[in-house]
């Protein structure tokens, strides 16, 4: 059994596959390190949720952020990233982040992606909210991650690296000994496997992406459920910083009741000149930041929402009428269908918009080679925590992230397993639990939870606020839990209530994280405690699941982070 001893309630595995690493998540994180392993010679298995190319990375409009451009320095990208991290980044992991990431990015070239060129052959380069200089590579357009997914995926094809698409991981197998040794997961529809199976393997890599389903608006697809997370925590490992989850600053709005995947517009369209105003054309962020709409998104996101608090209303607009036709064809021409598809031509009227959840800056917490607390568990991309966004994300450092964090990752699993640190055995699991230890939660409580955390702890949060919201997630959490104690009936297995469960647990986390830190910084935004305090909250939270369900949360000394270490159940 994993650390804690809980697990989802599922069918026992009824197939299984061996290997040497078994990669779960298909976006630019998950791929990277599965063609790394995969050229060290170790026999690697992806685990994705949807099809390969239906992760987060495709949804990536504005770029890939590196110091490619005349005259920029890792030096002048660490500190932009530090600025916007509001003093919570790990100086080093961004060190690492900058100086290897334009050599990351010329091999994602390599490996096929194309990226947009001018005249003369050289990449094109654009700003984004936070860069002091152009340093923003981009393909299509507005079409960056959709290429870069395109890229990876066919070169994964191309490598033969064994896949098993629409499948949901469950849970971390682990062996006696406390180690990882695969992870169970249940396929959807018709393949080669069906129904709940395992894949067996020393070392396991976590890229599933993020958590945005767990908001009623969120720029996230349908599978980013925090389903990483999720499993991370029933395997005992320590995720840190989940109170910091980004809201994209200008999402299409399309109304109020508005529920689900909204269309993003991307911070490049700002980049290129476009101006955030109200209802009469003032631009109201000009004096509210030296970079004016250009400021990181925490800024943005919170004047937009100042002044919507002022005005009355619920959305802002972005105006980049000036643009004209020929540019919005032809470098928007993603976003300038998404908004034609809604009924809004942005070459003759602003756009309408308001800000969404759009990323976790916080997640698994990781070691600078992407090592998590648990043995042989590894996470990259946005479900981790390395220590690079510290409180805020910098608009496209996330893709270089998932590069330059994959690569380390492969290299470390190549080292461990040329030394036989990770056994050439395929580990042996120790049993599936015969009764259910988590309680499944019907698929109507998605709902629930998605309005409670909207409500009580988006843009806008207060001790009121999260004190209901995490009442509210205390009882549907007890709901499911008394009818598992008193009756042994927990909802029927399935995909709508393994990801719902997943939900709640990152919900709960989320919460008792920002009811904790109790000042703003970045994208945690507490009315009641409008200021920083460096001197109190220059810290991390970091939280383990107990055995019993409940959430360990301790604050961190420094903003340091510990090294990662086994739990104290596996010592």
């Amino acid at each position: 059994m994993s650390a804690t001893g809980i697990r989802l309630h599922a069918p026992a595995p009824g197939w299984s596959l061996d290997a040497d690493v078994v990669v779960v998540g298909s976006g630019v994180a998950g791929l990277t390190a599965a063609l790394r392993c995969s050229a060290a010679g170790l026999r690697t298995v992806v685990v994705t949720k949807a099809r390969l190319d239906d992760g987060s990375t495709r949804w990536a409009q504005g770029g890939i952020a590196a110091a490619l451009g005349e005259g920029d320095t890792p030096e002048q990208h660490l500190d932009d990233t530090l600025v916007a991290g509001v003093g919570l980044c790990d100086e080093e992991a961004v060190r690492t982040l900058v100086t290897e990431g334009p050599g990351a990015v010329r091999r994602l070239i390599e490996t096929g992606a194309h990226f947009d060129t001018g005249p003369e052959g050289a990449i094109e380069l654009t700003r984004e909210g936070g860069h002091h200089r152009r340093r923003i590579a981009h393909a299509g357009g507005d079409a960056t991650g959709a290429e870069v997914s395109r890229a990876l995926v066919e070169a994964v094809r191309a490598r033969g690296i064994p896949t098993v698409e629409n499948a949901l991981v469950l849970d971390l197998l682990t062996d006696a000994e406390g180690r990882t040794a695969g992870v169970s997961l249940h396929v959807m529809g018709e393949g080669q496997h069906d129904g709940v199976g395992a894949v067996h393997a020393p070392a396991v890599v976590l890229a599933t992406g993020g958590m945005g389903q767990v908001f009623s608006a969120t720029t996230n697809p349908s599978v980013s459920t925090g389903d990483g997370v999720a499993l991370a925590l029933r395997a005992g490992a320590e995720v840190s910083d989940l109170e910091f989850v980004q809201f994209h600053p200008t999402v299409l709005f399309l109304g109020a009741d508005a529920e689900g995947q909204q269309p993003l517009v991307s911070e490049a369209v700002r980049g290129e000149g476009a101006h955030l105003v109200d209802a009469d054309g003032v631009r109201f962020m000009v004096g509210q930041h030296e970079l004016a709409e250009l400021a990181p998104r925490d800024i943005v996101a919170k004047g937009i929402t100042r002044r919507m608090q002022e005005r009355g209303t619920d959305h802002m607009y972005l105006d980049a009428r000036h643009f004209g036709a020929d540019m919005w064809a032809t470098r928007f021409p993603t976003i300038l269908a998404a908004c034609r598809a809604h009924g809004i031509d942005p070459v003759t009227e602003p756009i309408p918009v308001a800000p969404a959840a759009h990323y976790a800056s916080g997640g698994v917490r990781t070691d600078p080679h992407g090592r998590t607390t648990v043995p042989g568990l590894y996470a990259c991309g946005e479900v981790a925590c390395t220590g690079v966004h510290g409180a805020n994300r910098l608009a496209s450092n996330s893709l270089l992230e998932g590069l330059v964090y994959a690569e380390r990752i492969a290299a470390d699993i190549t080292a461990e397993h040329a030394r036989n640190t990770l056994h050439t055995r395929v580990p042996h699991p120790v049993a599936h639990p015969e009764t259910p230890s988590h309680p499944l939660l019907p698929p109507e409580a998605r709902f629930a939870i998605q309005r409670v955390m909207t409500e009580g702890a988006g843009v806008l949060r207060s001790a009121d606020s999260l004190t209901q919201a995490a009442a509210r997630l205390a009882r549907i959490h007890a709901e499911a839990a008394g009818a598992l104690a008193e009756h042994g009936k927990t909802a029927e297995p399935g995909v709508d209530t393994w990801e719902t469960t997943n939900l709640l647990c990152v919900a709960r986390v989320l919460v008792a994280a920002a009811q904790r830190r109790e000042e703003t910084r970045g994208c945690h935004w507490r009315e009641d405690h409008a200021d920083r305090d460096d001197e109190a909250w220059r810290r991390h939270i970091v939280v383990r699941l107990n055995p019993d369900r409940t959430l360990a949360a301790h604050t961190t000394e420094t903003h340091d982070f510990p090294p990662t270490r086994p739990s104290p159940q596996e010592q």
